[in-house]
């Protein structure tokens, strides 16, 4: 069975790329978000099994959602992204839960990585 994914970035062409892979890829989109907040609703909504989950974004940011997300469900699976140069906050996301993390420019091969590593 395709895994279900939620898709958080605040940059559409990054969602659209990401999508674009996962799709390719036998993983269907359950959902996608523009920041923090309305990852951390749609989470709710759609209880994806994974989330793919940008660091850096308006109104709240991903290491926000994350530790929101893991507190109303502990078991939640969730890669975050960043761009070059935020290890800091990479291993904040580590410590506050993520699995995984993904460098941006992202690469196809590495993405499929990370999930299949996480989801299977």
């Amino acid at each position: 069975m395709a895994k279900n994914i939620l898709i958080c970035d605040d940059a559409a062409f990054m969602r659209m790329m990401i999508k674009d892979i996962l799709t390719k890829n036998g993983y269907n989109v359950a959902g996608e978000a523009e920041n923090g907040a309305k990852a951390v609703e749609k989470y709710a909504e759609v209880k994806p099994d994974l989330v793919l989950m940008d660091i850096t974004m308006p109104e709240m940011d991903g290491i926000q959602a994350l530790k929101k997300i893991k507190s109303s469900d502990p078991a939640a699976m969730v890669i975050m992204c960043s761009a070059m140069g935020q290890q800091a906050m990479v291993i904040e996301a580590i410590q506050a839960g993520a699995k995984d993390f993904i460098v941006k420019p992202f690469q196809a091969e590495r993405v499929l990585e990370a999930v299949k590593k996480v989801v299977g």
